[in-house]
């Protein structure tokens, strides 16, 4: 049964149109709707909706809940629309008139506010622990290879010296401003909406700081209003980290490309990270590296979706913002995977010292001679159109 069902059939087309991809989407949302549900069934008891009884019976059944999704053996039908609905419909299966209390005090929209903000807060961590042993990655690099020189470029075009030191670290500081981006993030996110209803509160005394509490939430969004105003806005902020993420590893995943070109060598893949071509035997082809580029492309493009559907909405709950769920989701799930096989790709980047050597030809020492001059007491300008007559 629907939650919100009466006593009127919906027409099926009609049905299968609303519900969508929910059922498949909401899978993963699963464990974390029992948690939220768990915690506002413990603030029932401590208000005198529940005794102390019905909340372990409850509690009981929801970590039962959270095994069998688990063991892949809760599942969500399209009748059900959604895991809220499994969920209660589960409970009052098995508990009878006491699963039909759980969703006293509680609308559908402050409840998958609050799942979707514990799988938000997760995978932020998820990512900064990937972010970190990307760093590690880095530092490796550049403990192994770091006082090798190679050609630094602009403009496509050979321009002064670099390192690999210089250019791991450059990436090592992207990756440490993503983490405080990632922060960023997390705390605007960290704010309980449970016991906001559907936008215009609760007819009731309820505890709302204790279920932020035990959720670990740092503290309650107050406006029940702006609850649901921040319904595509946390998620556009949240693809937006994704996509910061994503525009570093979109550079380095070029950079890499470009450096491990045959013609200039500086860099070599292992052949296990290479594709072929079903024509020509002799291609090594980073393609793993430039489907990371991409991938880039397709988060952004997730960040426009969002913004725009958010916008133009009048205060209060829209079903437009259902559709914000899957490309929230998929930005999540591109970063991860390409945080996951970034490391690997640089752990296993093998640096040719002789071809780095033999990439400083000796038009990119022209700045260094340029202030060589400068130390002599040359005027800068000077010295730098002496310096420029000799690559005429």
């Amino acid at each position: 049964m629907k939650l919100w069902g009466k006593d009127k059939q919906l027409d099926p087309a009609i049905e299968a149109f609303t519900v969508g991809d929910d059922p498949v989407l909401d899978q993963r949302l699963v464990r974390y709707d029992c948690r939220a549900s768990i915690a506002h069934a413990d603030m029932l008891k401590k208000i005198g909706i529940l005794s102390a009884d019905e909340f372990e019976q409850l509690k009981k059944a929801l970590q039962h809940i959270i095994e069998l999704d688990e063991k892949g053996r809760f599942v969500i039908t399209r009748e059900q629309e959604d895991c809220h609905t499994a969920i209660e419909n589960h409970l009052t299966k098995k508990l009878g008139d006491l699963g039909k209390k759980i969703h006293t005090a509680r609308s559908r929209n402050d409840q998958v506010l609050a799942a979707l903000r514990l799988y938000y807060k997760d995978a932020l961590q998820l990512c900064e622990e990937r972010i970190k042993t990307v760093i590690q990655a880095l530092r490796a690099l550049s403990g192994k290879y770091g006082d090798i020189r190679f050609p630094g470029y602009t403009h496509t075009r050979k321009a002064m010296v670099s390192s690999i030191r210089m250019w791991a670290g450059g990436f090592e500081e992207a990756m440490e401003d993503n983490i405080r981006q990632i922060r960023l993030a997390f705390d605007l996110i960290n704010q309980s909406p449970l016991g906001t209803g559907a936008g215009y509160g609760i007819p009731l005394e309820i505890d709302r700081e204790y279920t932020a509490a035990l959720l670990c939430f740092s503290r309650i969004q107050e406006s029940p209003v702006y609850t649901q105003i921040s319904r595509g806005k946390f998620e556009a902020v949240l693809i937006h980290t994704m996509s910061q993420i994503l525009y570093d590893l979109n550079r380095m995943a070029s950079d890499i490309i470009f450096f491990t070109l045959p013609e200039l060598g500086y860099m070599t893949l292992p052949d296990a990270f290479c594709t072929g071509s079903s024509i020509m035997p002799q291609k090594k082809n980073p393609d793993v590296l430039e489907l990371m580029r991409a991938r880039y492309h397709v988060v952004i493009s997730n960040e426009f979706q969002v913004k725009s559907m958010a916008a133009n909405l009048i205060s209060g709950y829209h079903r437009d913002l259902q559709l914000t769920k899957k490309p929230v989701m998929e930005s999540i799930d591109i970063t991860v995977s390409c945080l996951s096989i970034i490391s690997p790709v640089i752990e296993n980047l093998a640096i040719d010292a002789d071809r780095c050597r033999a990439g400083l030809t000796e038009e990119i020492h022209a700045t260094e001679k340029v202030y060589e001059l400068v130390r002599q007491g040359m005027p800068f300008r000077e010295a730098y159109r002496k310096i420029a007559e000799r690559y005429k």
